[in-house]
Parts: structure tokens; sequence; C-alpha cells
């Protein structure tokens, strides 16, 4: 099978490939990437070469170019990561996040529809958000069917473009699956995102930037559990379903920074309280929702997916990946993402 993969130079995109290429060459994966700030080549540098592995780069926003891929390739399998995903980002500036979550999705849906004459063994994978249903409080946790309640543009443009890949299941008989995850972490993450940003502040000893009083609780999922819950999905899940994907461990931020601090330490053979002078509280942002709980029950009774990774135990990997690759961390301090930094936490 020929499977288009979008953004598979980003953080989870490049995790799948780096994780299937090798284990399915009866496969073809191209990867149709805009190659945005947060994409990078570098993450795929193990399986560059492969035989089934083939890179274009090109923008969703630019129907021609999607439709040349598909006929050029001919995919029968999609699997769409491409998104803006930073929330800051999109509190600053929107459009970009309305461009690439919902014109993107679109030209991908309308290019499915226009060259999938038979529909059989085809389908159109979306991932997704748990920040499309909004904030929770102190209990409960959100299912596949929670009422949307988008806080962000962001999570409104994922909100967004979910609809339409249901609206095209329901319209066109186009054969779709939706999975929408938790906060991911793992190697590769660009260090706009809480994890990379507290690991790279604490290596170059500056300050740890926590909203307000870091009381916001996420659920965690280790990127790799994730690739497999998504791998499951297409090829085992239903055409028209939504599936939850969580990592079962809910913490509030301020515990995951100290969690960091505390493995930063011992990894390099510090006090274990020595990066915790770093940390400092800052404003809150716009919008903030207060509390993430994914209920995974579904993938888990229907699939038999499970995430392998503890927190703690991912995170110690991940930790580890950026220790051990500083030149993929050097890479990606462009002068963009120094302004970047500059601009939202000047006063650290």
């Amino acid at each position: 099978m020929k499977i288009l993969v979008t953004g598979g130079a980003g953080f989870i995109g490049s995790n799948f490939l780096n994780l299937f290429v090798p284990k399915f060459p009866e496969h073809t994966f191209i990867n149709f990437d805009k190659l945005t700030y947060a994409a990078n080549l570098l993450n795929l540098k193990n399986i560059d070469g492969s035989s089934n592995y083939i890179f274009k780069q090109g923008d969703l926003d630019d129907y021609n170019q999607v439709e040349k891929i598909f006929r050029q390739y001919q995919p029968g399998l999609i699997v769409h990561f491409a998104a803006e995903s930073h929330v800051d980002r999109s509190i600053l500036g929107p459009a970009e996040f309305i461009y690439t979550n919902i014109i993107g999705t679109f030209n991908l849906l309308e290019a499915c529809r226009n060259n999938w004459d038979a529909k059989e063994g085809k389908l159109f994978h979306h991932i997704s958000t748990d920040e499309v249903y909004g904030s929770l409080g102190e209990t409960g946790k959100f299912k596949e069917e929670t009422r949307y309640d988008p806080s962000s543009p962001y999570s409104a443009s994922k909100a967004a473009s979910d609809h339409l890949v249901r609206s095209y299941f329901k319209t066109y008989n186009l054969p779709v699956t939706i999975t929408n995850c938790s906060n991911n972490y793992g190697p590769y993450q660009f260090p706009e995102k809480l994890i990379p940003l507290m690991i790279l502040k604490a290596l170059n000893n500056q300050k740890l930037p926590v909203y307000g009083k870091g009381e916001n609780v996420r659920d965690w999922l280790y990127v790799e559990d994730h690739c497999e819950a998504i791998w499951q999905v297409v090829t085992r899940g239903q055409k028209g379903e939504t599936y939850n994907i969580g990592g079962n461990c809910e913490l509030k931020n301020i515990e995951v920074v100290k969690m960091i601090c505390t493995i930063l330490a011992e990894l390099q053979g510090l006090a274990p309280d020595y990066y915790n002078k770093l940390i400092t509280f800052v404003k809150d942002r716009p919008g903030h929702d207060l509390r993430y709980a994914i209920d995974s029950k579904k993938i888990t009774k229907k699939l038999g997916w499970n995430p392998r990774e503890t927190f703690e135990t991912g995170l110690k990997k991940t930790i580890k990946w950026y220790l051990d690759n500083s030149d993929w961390l050097n890479s990606v301090q462009t002068g963009e993402y120094k302004k970047w930094m500059k601009l939202n936490y000047s006063a650290n």
C-alpha cells in the first residue's frame, strides 16, 4: 500500500515514520511536509534513503500541490498529522491555524473524494486533540461523545477540521477514522512545548517559566505509544469511528516540571534539587483550560491498545534523548525560535 503521511517531519509524524518505515518494507510511505519552523529533516535521518520512503515538500493550503501528489503516487491510506499545534502561537497569530488546520484538511478530503473512485481498502485517518473538548473540572474524563467546547483558536481550528472529516464520511461515504489524543512528549519535540522547553532552559541555566501557579492538569502520553495506537486504528478501527487516546497519567504542570528537574539532575550526577531554583511563575495565558483527562476505554476494549510507558519511564527516556542529541537541539534554536522565546518569555 502507498501511505501518504502529512507533516511527517514534525514531532509525532517523524516518530511514526521512524517506527513504521523499517517495520513495514512492503508499504511505501510518502512524507508530504511544508517544513515550517517546527519540522526538521534531521528527525528522519535514520530512514532517509530507505527504499520505501519518499519525501516531498509541499503546502496543504495549495490544492494543486495536493492533487499532484495524489496523481503521482495514488495513496490508499492518508495519515494526517500536519497541523499548527501550539496554543500560544494561535493566540498571537490565528491565521496560520485556520489555513493549515481547516483549509489544509479540506484540501486533503477533496483530493480523496476526487481521486478515490473505488473506496474499498482506502482510509483517511485524522489526528486530532483532546483540546477540542474544552476544560474539565476536578472530576470526569473526555469520552468520544463529549460535546465540543474549544477555548483557543488552535482548538477551534482542530474542532472544525474534525467536523469536516465526519461530514465527508456522512455526506460522501468517504472512509475515515479520527483519533483525539492527550499531551504527547518524547524525542524530536520542538522546544516550545512544556517538556522540551523546560529541558532546554534548564540545560542553559535559565529560568523555567510556569503559567499561573502550575495547577493546570494534563494527561501525558509517550509519543511512541501514541503512534502504536494510531497504527491499531488505521489497520483495525471501524470506519467513521472516533477513538480517544490517553496515557492514563494526569499531572499538574508544576509536578511535571519538578520531575524534569529531578531526573535531569540525576542523569547529570547533580544534587536532586539543583534545577528547582530556576522554577518561576509567569502570568497565565488567556483561555488556559484547567484540566484535560482522556477516557481510553474504547480503544482498549475494541482494539486491545494500552500505553506501554509510565510517565516516569517515558520522561526518563525523553530527557536522556535530549541529552544525547545536543546537535539536534542546537539545530532547532534558530533566529525565529529565539525571537519567539523573547516575545513570550521576555521577563525570563
